[in-house]
């Protein structure tokens, strides 16, 4: 009997066909669904892209059953181990939050970005095929702390103020590794009193994403950034691999 599900396997990007199917995808959900720009989105092609792609790892899932779609990339996330900073001279999200506090811990960074699902797989074991690759990943590269910007779509600020500010009531960063939003961008995210907020209501706002990252264990830093180009507004995510408790560690690895 043939199998009509998905057919998943995960590889770093290595050819520029893999690069070229990982912006096709970018492009479909962060400006064709989404509304993002920018300088160097190529809307001829549909490819969205910017002048660091060259220097991160691009793990991708893919469905061999989805002929359909570039390559058959349905899943992306962008990464940069701090080895490859180093070349590079600066992490993406230092673009809107001072990172100082991660950079001075000690420990082992990887940077997380431009993570995007194809609509048809948002829901599914997806995610998790693609979190089972990245944990392969960090054990490999013997990643101590993974952060990055993930995004609420929009910039109305006062309709995702209860989402803001429970974050920032219940799931801030230590202070010893909280990131700080910077620029004219940046918003406090302590918008509503913990308890006026309808801690329900707020949550269904939140992205599923960052759900996803809480379940972990993630933590949000300090403030918001409204991000105009991508028309987000961006948390700072930080995931610290040593205080993973057993069960966030077992969803994580499996």
């Amino acid at each position: 009997m043939r199998n009509n599900g998905p057919q998943f396997r995960t590889k770093l990007a290595e050819t520029d066909q893999d690069f070229v199917a990982a912006q096709r995808l970018r492009y479909d959900v962060f400006v064709s669904e989404l509304g993002a720009g920018g300088a160097l989105v190529d809307h001829d092609n549909r490819l969205e892209r910017d002048a660091l792609d060259p220097y991160f790892d691009h793990l991708l899932l893919i469905d061999d059953a989805r002929s359909d779609v570039m390559g058959g990339v349905v899943g992306v996330y962008r990464l940069l181990p701090a080895h490859k900073e180093i070349a590079l001279g600066r992490y993406y999200s230092e673009d809107e939050y001072d990172i100082g506090r991660l950079r001075r811990s000690g420990l082992k960074l990887l940077e997380l970005g431009r993570t995007c699902l194809h609509p048809n797989y948002r829901g599914s074991t997806a995610l998790f095929v693609l979190w089972q690759a990245l944990a392969d990943y960090v054990a490999a590269h013997e990643i101590d702390l993974l952060f990055g910007v993930a995004s609420f779509h929009g910039t109305d600020i006062g309709s995702l103020a209860p989402a803001l500010s429970l974050l920032y009531h219940k799931h801030r960063a230590e202070d010893d590794l909280c990131p700080s939003a910077k620029g004219k961008n940046a918003v406090d995210m302590n918008l509503i009193p913990y308890q006026d907020i309808d801690r329900k209501a707020a949550m269904v706002q939140v992205p599923s994403l960052i759900k996803a990252y809480l379940r972990l264990g993630g933590r949000v830093g300090q403030g918001a950034f409204i991000d105009h180009t991508f028309n987000t507004t961006d948390v700072c995510m930080v995931l610290n691999t040593q205080t993973m408790t057993v069960k966030q560690r077992q969803l994580y690895e499996r």
